[in-house]
């Protein structure tokens, strides 16, 4: 079996998020590496499955809880961000702040955009845009 660099840094993702999932079922509290590998891996399926960038990144920020991790945690993974392949090629998607507490703001509400200071996805889209000109 001949893998390339990509899917030999898929599978060790993999690998990562396995053990991460296994320790959280036990309730072992998850370190950084296995923190971003949890939720990465699940980007990546989800990007398989055919889920829009949106529906990924709004989703993401739900999987884990700061009582999930290890203290500190929470602050060191600020942004995740993901290649997944899609049905129509890859694409970035961005989760920023992918841990957060249960009295965070729901991704899909409009406070979340006031205290961020606008539509997180009026950043994305403008960043496309200056790419285009």
């Amino acid at each position: 079996m001949n893998l390339t660099p990509k899917e030999q840094e898929r599978l060790t993702v993999f690998m990562a998020a396995e053990l991460a999932r296994r320790r959280k079922e036990r309730g072992v509290a998850l370190n950084h590496p296995e923190s971003v590998a949890y939720i990465s891996d699940w980007c990546f399926e989800r990007g398989r499955d055919g889920w829009s960038v949106a529906e990924i990144r709004a989703e993401a920020t739900q999987l884990l809880d700061p009582e999930d991790v290890m203290e500190g945690v929470p602050e060191m993974v600020d942004i995740i961000q993901v290649e997944p392949t899609f049905p129509d090629g890859t694409k970035l998607v961005t989760v920023h702040d992918p841990i957060r507490s249960s009295e965070a703001v729901d991704p899909g509400s409009d406070d979340e955009a006031a205290a961020d200071g606008g539509d997180p996805t009026d950043a994305d889209e403008s960043a496309d845009e200056e790419g285009d000109a």
